[in-house]
Order: C-alpha cells, then sequence, then structure tokens
C-alpha cells in the first residue's frame, strides 16, 4: 500500500512509498497543541526516504521539550499542517493525518505527551500512553 496526501489548496502534494507507517501517534505536547489548534496533532511516521513532496513548503523550527529541534513544515499558501522532523530522528519523517488523503486507514495507537495535555482532554483509554516523550521508533529496514 502507498499513501497520498494534498493541503487544502492542493499547492503541496505527497507519496509515500512506504508499505505502513512505522508509528502513528497523537501528540500532546503544547507545541503541537498549537499546531493543532488546540487539540492533540495525530501523525503517522514514515521512512524519510519513502516520501516525496511536491509543492513549496515554509518551516518553523524550535527546541521542543525533548530537547531535540523540531522543524514543522506546511503550506506557504492554505497553512495546511504537512510533517514534522525531529533533529534526533532525520531517517523519519511525521506526516499529519490530516494532510494525507481521505481513505488511509490510519488511526493513532499511542498518545504521546499526555503529560501536556489540557484537563479536558479526551484522551481514548485503549490506547498505550506516554507521559513524555516515548521510545524512538525502530531504524527502518535496510534497502
Amino acid at each position: 500500500m502507498s499513501f497520498t496526501g494534498s493541503c487544502a489548496c492542493g499547492a503541496v502534494t505527497a507519496t509515500i512509498s512506504a508499505e505502513a507507517p512505522v508509528a502513528v501517534r497523537q501528540c500532546w505536547c503544547r507545541q503541537c497543541q498549537q499546531v493543532a489548534g488546540g487539540g492533540a496533532a495525530n501523525n503517522a511516521i514514515f521512512p524519510t526516504d519513502s516520501v516525496a513532496i511536491t509543492g513549496e513548503l515554509a518551516t518553523h523550527a524550535y527546541t521542543a521539550a525533548s530537547g531535540n529541534i523540531l522543524t514543522h513544515s506546511y503550506c506557504p499558501k492554505c497553512g495546511t499542517p504537512v510533517m514534522a522532523q525531529t533533529s534526533a530522528r532525520p531517517h523519519f519523517r511525521t506526516m499529519r493525518l490530516g494532510f494525507l488523503n481521505v481513505g488511509h486507514g490510519l488511526a493513532p495507537n499511542a498518545a504521546i505527551w499526555t503529560s501536556d495535555a489540557p484537563p479536558w482532554a479526551a484522551i481514548d483509554p485503549a490506547l498505550e500512553q506516554f507521559e513524555g516523550q516515548p521510545p524512538a521508533p525502530p531504524p527502518p529496514p535496510a534497502s
């Protein structure tokens, strides 16, 4: 299976050749809440070499609570969040589920940075939960 994505205006698109993501997570860190407009950011992590982006991206980088540099990428025309990348794992791209085209079939299986979630957050108790930074996903298999 491959995945595709598009921003709201269509200026940025992606094709992801990976069979499946290495992880699908819901992030409640404060920075992700800001990017997501108040709730959690929902993300699928793919090997970098499986992600092909077309169109212009704008970025914003900062030091995250983990101590790593986190770079958010988004469409400069419509503002749709596209992906993030951490300096700790350049071999992965964290794609926003809302950027992926409908029908991707992905859902978070873990909630991370739950200690930053607001008191009203409804976190599915069936999800594996981490109060802070979870263990890194395994590296992608060698090609």
